[in-house]
């Protein structure tokens, strides 16, 4: 099912970008805009995890 589409302008640092590259090569996606939405698609489905996805403080490029 495809659902209607807004196109937005976010920020990510370089080897998120990498990681999203990747992602779409080893999975063959049509594109990074795909694999944004599959993650997010996931995330929805977990938002009993919310909390250990978002309150947890992560410092991974400190």
């Amino acid at each position: 099912m495809s659902g209607e589409k807004k196109e937005i302008t976010f920020e990510i640092n370089t080897d998120s970008d990498d990681m999203l590259e990747k992602i779409v090569e080893e999975y063959k996606l049509p594109d990074k805009s795909k694999a944004i939405r599959v993650l997010l698609d996931y995330v929805e489905e977990k938002e009993s995890d919310w909390d250990d996805m978002f309150a947890t403080v992560r410092c991974n490029r400190c």
